[in-house]
């Protein structure tokens, strides 16, 4: 479509399936430049059929009436690497209310981050976001490090500079067909590499869950992650526990549905983060004595759910819960008479600690209750409730990993496996996290 120059990323070397051991990348990248200084700019051609029409439609009608626009973020990244963005997301010049005035179907949201919802037919939700800069660029030299507030207007250099990797910094503009580049993304996309905007120790300080987005990116993309960046995590990770906890147990939940839960959750134990986190599940990983024990059994119901996942485009929220605590839950449940007491007194610290929803953690214990009745072929009026094809999901997960028969599951196995949860069209449950990126 239109110019055909090729991209810097054509020689990308193909990703091969990586280790569970994390990839240390070390190679010069470019430094980032100035605010003030212009953005390299690279010629790449995306196929229009792989952009958004919709999209496309808001970009160009910013532009016409005199704004900046560009695709930014996530979406780029995931052009460059062949992948089908999840959403696409619009940063511009315009401030909340000229995006407002011209888009009739548009609502402004948010508070502490105000954007606008650009609404389309079919709950489709385009998110346009004013350019920003980082409100420590005010010269409070006192202020603590963790951002608080993120409403500070700027210009496209200041917004790519204050989010926080350089792959999630790329501007594309659609009409020149041209990335933006401040930062040195494309060569860290090229490279493969998750790293910092700034000082990695910093950037996690003004935001610890920073320090789950790095390990998901590495864990999701395949990508290593820079000697000083995995630093600064291990270094960093207690800051987790600043962190808004809804935040935490969303993060958790996308670490799982990424379709790499085994090697992303592995990153998360190597550095110390799920001791911060989940440290009964953590704990529980130590243990390598036996061969087939707890902790390999853990392992390979990570891999169930990448499996399942890949098979069935994603699994119900509550059965990645319960999946991913399964052993340490087993093991609460070892010898208690009342199995459904054991297991709320084993969750009363993750609702503490993560805010875990007592709708999860309802859930959580109906199946584990009714597990033994499940592998042993029983249903009974279990078989009636929503939370069947969830309960007989982890069962089945739990025979598999066990390595014995799952004939007892095959005929409570519907055909079409409980849906996933219902999430926002976004992904996050609070938009006004957007700036993040």
């Amino acid at each position: 479509m239109g110019r055909t120059t090729p991209s810097p990323l054509n020689h990308l070397p193909d990703y091969a399936e990586a280790d569970l051991e994390p990839s240390y990348t070390v190679g010069e990248a470019p430094l980032p430049l100035p605010p003030s200084e212009p953005a390299r700019r690279y010629d790449v051609s995306f196929e229009e059929s792989r952009i958004d029409p919709d999209v496309q439609k808001v970009i160009r009608r910013l532009t016409r009436h005199g704004h900046e626009a560009y695709l930014v973020g996530g979406c780029v990244r995931d052009l460059l690497l062949d992948r089908s963005p999840k959403d696409f997301d619009v940063a511009t010049s315009a401030r909340p209310e000229e995006v407002r005035e011209l888009f009739r179907n548009s609502r402004i949201i948010g508070r502490r981050f105000r954007l606008v919802h650009v609404l389309f037919q079919g709950g489709k939700v385009i998110e346009v976001a004013t350019f920003r800069r980082n409100p420590k660029d005010d010269g409070d030299e006192s202020a603590e490090l963790l951002i608080r507030s993120d409403n500070v207007f700027g210009v496209a250099s200041e917004d790519a500079m204050r989010r926080d990797f350089t792959m999630n910094a790329l501007f594309y503009d659609i009409e020149a067909r041209q990335i933006l580049d401040w930062v040195g993304g494309m060569a860290d996309v090229e490279r493969r590499v998750v790293h910092t905007i700034g000082d990695p120790e910093t950037r996690f300080r003004e935001d610890p869950v920073r320090i789950l987005r790095a390990l998901k990116f590495a864990g999701r993309l395949g990508f290593g992650i820079t000697p000083d960046v995995y630093d600064a995590i291990v270094f960093c990770r207690e800051a987790l526990a600043l962190a808004a906890r809804p935040r935490l147990s969303e993060e958790i939940l996308r670490l799982l549905r990424g379709g790499q839960a085994r090697r992303t959750i592995y990153l998360c134990w190597e550095t110390g983060v799920l001791d911060v986190l989940l440290p009964e599940l953590s704990s529980l990983l130590y243990d390598e004595e036996r061969e087939d024990g707890p902790g390999v059994r853990q392992w390979r119901l990570l891999e169930y759910i990448d499996r399942r996942s890949a098979e069935v485009g994603g699994l119900d929220d509550t059965v990645l819960w319960t999946l991913l605590l399964l052993e340490p839950l087993k093991e609460a449940c070892d010898g208690a008479r009342d199995r459904g007491s054991a297991v709320a007194d084993f969750l009363e610290p993750l609702i503490e600690r993560l805010a875990l929803s007592r709708r999860y953690a309802d859930g959580i214990r109906r199946i584990i209750g009714v597990m033994p009745r499940l592998s042993a072929g029983r249903a009974g009026r279990f078989a009636r409730t929503e939370l069947f094809q969830a309960a007989v999901e982890v069962a089945y997960a739990d025979l598999t990993a066990r390595g014995e028969s799952t004939a007892t599951l095959e005929r409570f196995r519907s055909s079409a496996p409980m849906s996933p949860t219902p999430h926002h069209h976004r992904e996050r449950p609070q938009p006004s996290r957007r700036g993040r990126r």
